[in-house]
């Protein structure tokens, strides 16, 4: 059978973070006490003006097929919350719209990769980017950026990454998994470099541009550097700001040849997202915008206390995150340590194994996302279940020996 699988996917794997959901959700089928902090979505319900709008869809017949990447009223809505939002300007024909912000990634690495084609990717990085890359036959190209940069890719890295062959830099802030954002002065350092350089373009992930806590200010590239604009995708969604991750809608603008191929790549795979999603969408971006504060306050809140707590772990060193809903400590000071079952702690995956077996607490190791020794923590669940999973850590981080 192993022969029938086309050779491409031996290059990739599974996502991590699934797998750690999936594990944790087999565990409680089993009747362990486990919480779970491997999934990156908000636990809040998709507010209820967004729920209405989809229900009033149904009830008027908006369940055909839509034109392949986005209905008009939904194009339209995007280029007024890039121009509301962000200062850019687009035409709805240089917006595409797609099931989720990964299918958009994906789509837009399918459009434009040759073989060889290479893709600056900074470490940590969300476990999709690379596998995405080498399914479009380009060259992941991976560039460490530690906790001492405070998990940002540094002018002189970007610099020493870009070859002949560069095609792409992915560039996600608010990050996933760390939580930085960069400033404005950050990110014109790394656009800077990018005007050396004309045949490198961006792809932006600003999936979490709302989730940005104060003091911080959330920018993205082609609006600090407005000259990137013609070699810029900028990419985002509604998944995470209006806690829509099942609904499924991604969107992007950018060039219009560059828009015109990834809407190509969607018309021979999956057609257009689902049409109740997209008129939803429209309703969270033209509708009322309260509880976007309304749950980065809680965010904020529930930052604050994770940090605080795993700051107090033995062996745990805990850094403030900008934004997003994800924490990204390092376990420097547990490796080499023996955890009451007796087995090493030799690596992260060590370490994540360990606390899921002992205390029952399910979270994704570094290794998944690129940088070890860490692991990430999503706190987007409850100020309780928060409290008791960093109780845990403490107590499993107290045994080890």
């Amino acid at each position: 059978m192993s022969s029938f699988i086309a050779e491409s996917l031996s290059r990739v794997k599974p996502s991590p973070t699934i797998a750690v959901t999936n594990k944790a959700a087999e565990l409680k089928a089993a009747g362990k006490d486990v919480i779970g902090l491997g999934a990156g979505e908000p636990d809040f319900d998709t507010p209820d003006n967004i729920k209405q709008a989809a229900i009033a869809a149904i009830q008027s017949g908006k369940t055909k097929y839509t034109a392949v990447d986005g209905i008009p009223d939904l194009k339209k809505a995007i280029c007024a919350k890039f121009k509301r939002e962000n200062g850019l300007d687009y035409k709805p024909s240089q917006v595409t719209v797609g099931t989720g912000g990964k299918q958009v990634l994906y789509n837009a690495l399918m459009a434009t990769l040759n073989p060889g084609d290479e893709v600056i990717i900074p470490a940590p990085y969300w476990v999709s980017y690379p596998d995405m890359v080498l399914l479009a036959g380009g060259e992941p190209v991976v560039v460490e950026a530690g906790m001492e940069t405070g998990f940002k890719l540094t002018p002189e890295a970007l610099r020493g990454a870009i070859t002949p062959k560069t095609k792409w830099l992915i560039f996600n802030s608010p990050s996933n998994p760390t939580g930085a954002g960069y400033t404005r002065a950050e990110l014109k350092a790394l656009t800077d470099v990018l005007l050396d350089f004309p045949h490198v373009w961006v792809m932006t992930d600003d999936m979490y541009e709302h989730l940005a806590f104060a003091p911080y200010e959330f920018c993205t590239p082609a609006e600090v550097e407005p000259k990137l604009y013609e070699r810029t995708l900028t990419v985002n969604g509604v998944s995470k700001a209006y806690a829509m991750t099942g609904w499924r809608i991604g969107y992007a603008a950018g060039p219009e040849p560059l828009i015109k191929a990834i809407a190509k790549i969607q018309s021979q795979s999956t057609s257009n997202p689902s049409s109740i999603s997209q008129w939803a969408a429209v309703e969270a971006l033209n509708g009322p915008q309260d509880y976007i504060p309304m749950s980065r306050e809680v965010f904020q809140r529930r930052r604050d206390l994770v940090v605080s707590m795993l700051n107090q772990a033995a062996g745990i060193h805990c850094p403030t995150p900008e934004g997003a809903f994800y924490v990204y400590p390092s376990i420097a000071g547990c490796i080499g340590k023996t955890a009451p079952s007796g087995k090493k702690i030799e690596t992260d995956e060590d370490f994540v194994s360990e606390l899921l077996e002992s205390e029952g607490v399910a979270v994704v190791q570094g290794a998944a996302f690129g940088l070890s020794p860490f692991f990430r923590i999503s706190y987007a669940t409850s100020d309780k279940t928060l409290e008791e999973a960093c109780t845990r850590i403490q107590r499993f981080c107290a045994a080890l020996k």
